[in-house]
Parts: C-alpha cells; structure tokens; sequence
C-alpha cells in the first residue's frame, strides 16, 4: 500500500529526477508523429503520446526494480535505489506499477479505438524485458523493442499505412537503442559478470566499440534514407551531422571503457535524439 511519508522515494523509484529515460523513448515517438502526419502532427495526439511516454517510462523503472531487487544491492550504481536499500517495499513498488498503468489506460482511453490493441504487446514488453537480462544473450534487443513500440501505435493513431519509411524508421530506432544501451551496459559489465546478468556489453566482449560503431553507421544510414524518402530539405542533414558528431564523440567516451565515461556516453543519446527531430521539425 502506498504511503504520502514515502513520496520522495517513490519519486526516486520512477527515476524522477532522472529524465534521460523518458526522453530516449519520447524522441521516436516524436519522430513518428512529425513523419506520420507529414510535418503537421495533431497537437492534441502529440500531447497524449508525450504523456504516455512519461507515465510508461516511470512503470517500467517500478518494474525494472521490482525485477531485479535482489540483484541492486550487487551493483555499485544500483544499490541505493529505494528497493534495493529498503526504503520501499515490494508490495508499494507494485502498487505503484498498478497506479500508473491505471493512469496510462486513461491516456490509451483518449486514443482512436484502433490503437488499443496495440498497447498490449507495448505493455508486455515493458514487464518482461527486466527478467531477460537473466537468460538472454542479447537484452537490449528486448529494450530496443519495447523502445519502438510507440513509432506503430503513432502510425495507426495517425491512420497511416506501415510503409518502407516506417519500417526504416524502427530499425534506425531499434539501431540506436542497441547503441546507447550496450554503453550503458558497459558502465556494468565487472559486476554483472559477477552476479551472471548477461548483456550485449559482455556478449560483443573486446569488440564492444566495433559493434556501437557498426550500429551507429546503421542506424544514420537508415535516418537518412527516410529523410531521402521524405524529400526533407538539407536543414535534416544539419541534424543527422549533429547526431554524427555525437556518436563521435561516444566513441571518444568508450575507448579507455571507464564506468563513469561510459555511463556519460549513455546520456550523450538524450541530445542526439533531439537533434534528429530538429531535423525533422525544420526539414517539412
């Protein structure tokens, strides 16, 4: 049962102050929106979305820490999160999982009817990723899935077919979430080495800046041949070489592969997607 003497710590369950989360799954919903309704997206839609992005991202922290409870307290990054320290108990982490779905059920509510079959294999996504980590090589493609389920429930919102642009759009998107959650994951592949999570951190081993690299190159290819698709004027581009000169400037980051530089080319993303919707805003 939740109780107001823990506010703050539930506040610090959804990773409230930390909003690098929310923006890397709001950014291809944006870019969706923009490309769906062909520069002039439904503010009313757009804000629906955005909400929901919010309230999605805080549930799967609950349940991300609800997952790995037992594994937190091994983690020097994770251990004073509230479940892991005990400020917050099992049962209140699930109670607040269940507000907030309520409360993203009332956003889904204000969608077209057609995108409402489309919420149930987002939200099976959002409770099964945290428990993969466990048995599959390979996670953050899980991840990149759950973080590309708002680009077709755009579409269909927006009543628009799934196209050769959509499609690029999502292996761009799923490119990039591989990306920055493989840098993620080696700001902790020592103790997740330890405790045996797996990760592509540790399945891409000595080749970890290789492969970021390759999908990097994927994932700009595949943005610009939607904005080729799109015939966006060249103010796109500006936004595809910012992004470039940032995932640069990653590589930077992970060469010495230290914890901290690792974890600060992780957060690096947070402006990268918002310059590819720069782009996309100013290129219609």
């Amino acid at each position: 049962m939740l109780t107001p003497k823990n506010f703050t710590h539930y506040l610090a369950l959804i990773r409230f102050e930390k909003p690098i989360g929310w923006l890397l799954l709001m950014w291809p919903t944006l870019w969706a929106c923009w490309i769906a309704a062909k520069g002039s997206p439904d503010w009313a839609l757009v804000w629906i979305f955005a909400l929901g992005v919010i309230i999605m991202r805080s549930a799967g922290c609950v349940i991300n820490d609800y997952a790995d409870r037992d594994i937190d307290p091994l983690v020097d990054r994770t251990q004073l999160r509230p479940l892991a320290a005990g400020q917050v108990s099992s049962g209140e982490a699930l109670a607040l999982f269940g507000v907030l779905i309520v409360l993203a059920l009332l956003l889904l509510a204000q969608l077209p009817a057609r995108v409402w079959p489309w919420s149930i294999p987002a939200a099976l996504l959002t409770v099964i990723y945290p428990f993969m980590k466990r048995f599959f090589v390979a996670p953050q493609l899980v991840l990149g899935a759950a973080f590309s389920f708002s680009i077709p429930m755009v579409y269909v919102a927006f009543d628009h077919a799934f196209d050769s642009t959509f499609w690029l759009l999502v292996g761009a998107n799923l490119s990039w979430v591989l990306v920055y959650d493989t840098a993620y994951a080696m700001s902790d592949r020592e103790d997740d080495l330890k405790i045996g999570v797996k990760s592509t951190a540790i399945l891409f081993g000595r080749l970890d800046r290789v492969a970021i690299a390759a999908l990097q190159l994927i994932a700009l290819v595949l943005l610009f041949i939607v904005g080729n698709n799109l015939a966006l004027n060249p103010s796109y581009s500006i936004g595809l070489l910012l992004a470039a000169g940032l995932f640069v400037y990653q590589q930077y980051l992970l060469k010495d592969r230290d914890r901290q530089r690792c974890f600060q080319a992780f957060l690096n993303n947070g402006w990268l997607g918002g310059f590819v919707w720069f782009g996309l805003i100013s290129g219609f």
